[in-house]
């Protein structure tokens, strides 16, 4: 199965990673209760304050309308508002072979 994935790279200042932490289940539950294809998420910590989010959708489709929702509710607002600058964001599809 194919699958799409998001990467998201950006900064976080060191005084927001107790909220970005702290907001990170939240975040998780608004998507599972709210957008459609949501498949998974991890989160990695890099060096110098930057952080890499990848996500996993069923589909591009279920991506694109993810991100026109935006940070529509309050756990997923609140893991955004931790963010200080978006460094990039990509998006890709799985091959397994």
């Amino acid at each position: 199965m194919t699958t799409t994935v998001e990467l998201t790279r950006f900064r976080v200042a060191p005084d927001k990673v107790d909220q970005l932490l702290a907001s990170r289940q939240a975040m998780i539950a608004d998507f599972k209760a709210d957008r459609e294809g949501f498949l998974s998420a991890r989160l990695v910590r890099l060096p110098d304050n930057e952080w890499l989010d990848i996500v996993e959708w069923r589909s591009s489709a279920d991506f694109a309308a993810s991100r026109a929702k935006g940070a529509n509710l309050p756990g997923i607002k609140a893991f955004f508002e931790s963010i200080e600058s978006l460094v990039s964001a990509e998006e890709g599809t799985t091959e397994e072979g």
